[in-house]
């Protein structure tokens, strides 16, 4: 029988190439997005809402029996200081970066804890280990996943039940582009100079792909990683090693 994954935000960039992974070892992927996707299994969900993921969760478990990984991946960016970020902008953010995670979180635990093994992994970010300016609800919510993904370790161990989270650096994705994109339309500089740029502030002197991000994950969610759980994995290209 195959392990049943469940992937938020799984249609594009680094959630795509997770699904894409897993799909490769064998996994029947559900992912739950609310761009359409091709790849695994699609629910249209809005994961920002508590309980369209534990209405969809519920009915994936009742299809299969069984979930055997979470990835809580869905999520989105901002590039504000504190004074610049509203109310309504940092509620949006947290709704769908962290309740999104909780949500999924724990709508997977009961069958996890039913079949005494379960694998989570939350894709926190370079900015849950350092801060970065104009960061300050982003940097927020993903210092949020790896403290859930410590909390989640200790509270599950018991139930053989592991958590972790990859804190990726500066991957070229859809978003990074769009940040881009963005940030240049706004300064009128050269989007290969910025780019450029980028990478070099890499040790590696290059950008992350999202299949490099994909193979941690997969990594983690498997029996090799079996006395691994509650840790903070940086996949950065050294960055964060400065």
């Amino acid at each position: 029988m195959n392990k049943v994954a469940i992937v938020t935000g799984g249609s594009f960039g680094i959630g795509l190439a997770i699904a894409e992974k897993l799909l490769s070892q064998g996994y029947q992927v559900f992912n739950l997005d609310i761009q359409p996707s091709d790849v695994g299994e699609y629910v249209h969900c809005d994961v920002s809402k508590v309980t369209d993921v534990e209405k969809h969760i519920a009915a994936i478990f009742q299809q299969t029996g069984r979930i055997d990984a979470l990835v809580s991946n869905a999520g989105k960016h901002l590039s504000a200081n504190i004074e610049n970020t509203d109310e309504a902008t940092l509620d949006s953010l947290f709704a769908l970066n962290v309740k999104g995670a909780y949500a999924a979180t724990k709508a997977v635990l009961p069958a996890m804890k039913q079949q005494n093994n379960g694998a989570i992994v939350y894709i926190s970010s370079d900015q849950a280990l350092i801060g970065k300016t104009n960061s300050f609800a982003y940097n927020l919510t993903k210092s949020a996943l790896a403290s859930m993904a410590r909390t989640t370790a200790l509270d599950y161990a018991p139930f053989n039940i592991r958590a972790n989270a990859v804190c990726p650096g500066t991957i070229e994705t859809p978003l990074f582009h769009k940040a881009i994109d963005s940030y240049c339309e706004k300064s009128g500089a050269s989007k290969d100079v910025i780019v450029a740029e980028e990478a070099s502030l890499q040790p590696l002197g290059r950008l992350g792909q999202a299949h490099e991000v994909a193979a941690l994950v997969a990594f983690l969610l498997g029996d090799d990683a079996a006395f691994i759980t509650g840790s903070l994995q940086s996949i950065d290209g050294g960055y964060t090693a400065q």
